[in-house]
């Protein structure tokens, strides 16, 4: 394994058989195929994996804004809809370190040309499904493809391209990150509202067809393999046990409303914790055994990692409810067209990727965690602001009324979405720091499943209550009861920030970028509702991978100094997160 100051080429080179070039084109010896990749192969490399994290990313959002028109179509009671959309969740978030890990072993281009076919084979069952149970089922099936191939996008850019192209690439990563936040509602949006061929909601699917195919046949050409030499090992009974406690949460939460709350749904949330403890002690005698544990236990014992994670589970918990709940308003209680209440959102996406920028690189350096304190109290007043609205307004509601309440709550979305990653990571060891990260990262995913699973309760509860009621303001009623659970979820986030650092602790940049030991987890765009979900990377094992610590195993790429395996940019590490 090679230390942090190696020359490149040094220690054990990435295994690159079958890999063009794995010479490299100054001859460096050891160095591998993907570091050393040449001219147009390796943009149209890196133009492959941008569209598939652009494909989840869109994905993750597009369902919402169809909702209505899935439901007229199939006939989808609400608890099918909140499956559809928490099934890719919850699929997403069990498959995602595994996967990562699976690409260490095996391949990331296998892994990711793999995960692009199924997530390609998934978006056809989803476009052609008969009925509901057959689009849940295709949605989770979409999800662990997913899980297959995101984690691989950044490893691959990552061994592609060399320390001092980087910045450039990764500012292309954190465009698509936003153009994914952006377009998803609005694609959904067109699709639906243009009937293609009398489709419907179909199209939203159907494609991802053209560019999944396209994506196999030019990522066999031009993506490179690579692999991790001493990848960590599998820990499927870990992830079989952690699914197990989250679906005996999930499912009498989502299901029981409809089922009349039957015994057995509160039986089965009350001995979840059981089987959570029997994953505990599993994950203990895994660590013993060969170090290889799903998660990393000893990481909930720092407060910051801690605050960190139930902020992150929080956030996401709430953009799972919020998203479905607003759009389900827009056009069931408003009675808007998809296009309409596709373009309402914009203002949001647009106010959330600037305060993001403007958090990381001016304000969190100066004014620390009161960034995020902050962006918890604006999104808190953007809430309010629209309840007040909503309440006033009822069924006459327009979008200009919403737009100040959604700039409020973008905006103050954007501020914590940045830059919770590196603030929740602080104190983390180095030989934790790719682990903290991929745990952390699926964090946000298993609120947004929770989330949703939460809207029983809060929305459509309200809804059976509200029988004989006009409809429409029954829907509007719903929304406002929903938006005083999220108000009550942001002040929860703004107390838990307090046990994070007061102010960013530049001796974590070397832990995260240049500590020793192993990491196999690197961090992920961040993935935070419409905000923009994110790409999650497993650690390719090279030393100086952003989000990870080093000594994965993978060489220094070509013309990386020892400076180049020791620190990583802050621009890298923050576009990562």
């Amino acid at each position: 394994m090679p230390g942090a100051s190696d020359p490149p080429g040094v220690g054990d080179p990435a295994d690159t058989s079958g890999t063009p070039g794995a010479s490299g084109p100054a001859g460096v010896p050891g160095t591998s195929g993907p570091a050393d990749a040449t001219g147009r192969r390796r943009w149209i490399a890196l133009a492959v994996v941008l569209t598939a994290a652009f494909m989840d990313l869109v994905d993750a959002t597009i369902v919402n804004i169809a909702v209505p028109s899935i439901q007229r179509d199939t006939g989808a009671t609400f608890g099918a809809v909140q499956w559809i959309t928490a099934g890719y969740a919850l699929a997403f978030a069990v498959g995602l370190i595994t996967g990562g890990r699976l690409g260490d072993i095996h391949g990331r281009r296998r892994l990711f040309l793999l995960g692009m076919g199924g997530f390609t084979v998934a978006s056809a069952l989803c476009g052609i499904a008969a009925d509901p149970g057959m689009l849940i089922a295709a949605r989770v099936l979409q999800g662990a493809m997913a899980a297959l191939m995101v984690p691989q996008v950044l490893a691959i850019i990552h061994v592609t391209f060399p320390p001092h192209e980087r910045g450039k690439v990764f500012g292309m990563f954190g465009a698509v990150i936003g153009l994914g936040a952006v377009c998803g509602p609005l694609i959904g949006a067109l699709l639906t509202q243009w009937d293609i061929l009398g489709l419907q909601w179909r199209p939203i699917f159907l494609i991802n067809l053209p560019v999944g195919v396209a994506g196999i046949l030019l990522g066999r050409r031009f993506i490179a393999e690579s692999r991790a030499p001493k990848a960590l090992r599998l820990d499927l009974g870990g992830m079989v046990l952690a699914a197990l406690a989250l679906l005996m949460v999930l499912y009498p939460l989502t299901q029981g409303r409809e089922m009349g709350w039957p015994a057995w749904g509160f039986v089965s949330m009350a001995a979840s914790p059981l089987v959570f403890a029997a994953f505990v002690r599993y994950e203990r005698a895994k660590a013993r055994k060969d170090g290889s544990p799903l998660v990393e236990l000893s990481l909930f014992r720092l407060r910051t990692f801690v605050a960190g994670a139930g902020v992150q589970l929080t956030f996401g918990a709430l953009s799972g409810l919020f998203f479905l709940v607003w759009t389900l308003c827009m056009q069931l209680g408003l009675g808007w067209s998809p296009l309409r209440s596709g373009l309402t959102g914009v203002p949001f996406s647009v106010a959330c990727s600037a305060a993001a920028g403007v958090s990381v690189q001016k304000l969190i350096p100066r004014f620390g965690r009161k960034v995020m304190q902050a962006g918890a109290l604006i999104m808190l007043c953007g809430v309010l602001l629209y309840i007040a609205g909503a309440s006033r307004y009822g069924t006459d509601l327009t979008s200009w009324q919403m737009a100040p309440a959604l700039l409020l709550m973008g905006g103050g979305m954007g501020l914590i979405v940045a830059p919770i990653t590196d603030a929740a990571l602080s104190e983390v060891p180095s030989e934790h720091s790719g682990s903290a990260s991929g745990v952390f990262n699926t964090t946000s995913q298993l609120g947004m499943a929770f989330g949703l699973g939460l809207s029983s309760v809060a929305f459509f509860g309200v809804l059976d209550g509200a029988a004989g009621r006009d409809p429409r303001a029954a829907v509007v009623d719903a929304t406002v009861t929903s938006l005083w659970w999220v108000a009550a979820g942001l002040v929860v986030i703004f107390l838990l920030l307090f046990l994070l650092p007061g102010k960013p602790r530049t001796g974590g940049e070397t832990r995260m970028a240049g500590g020793s030991g192993t990491a196999d987890e690197s961090g992920t765009a961040g993935r935070s509702g419409t905000a923009g979900r994110p790409g999650t990377a497993e650690d390719p094992g090279t030393a100086d991978e952003p989000g990870t610590g080093t000594g994965g195993g993978a060489e220094l790429p070509a013309g990386a100094g020892p400076e180049d395996g020791r620190r990583t940019s802050d621009a890298e590490r923050t576009l990562v997160h």
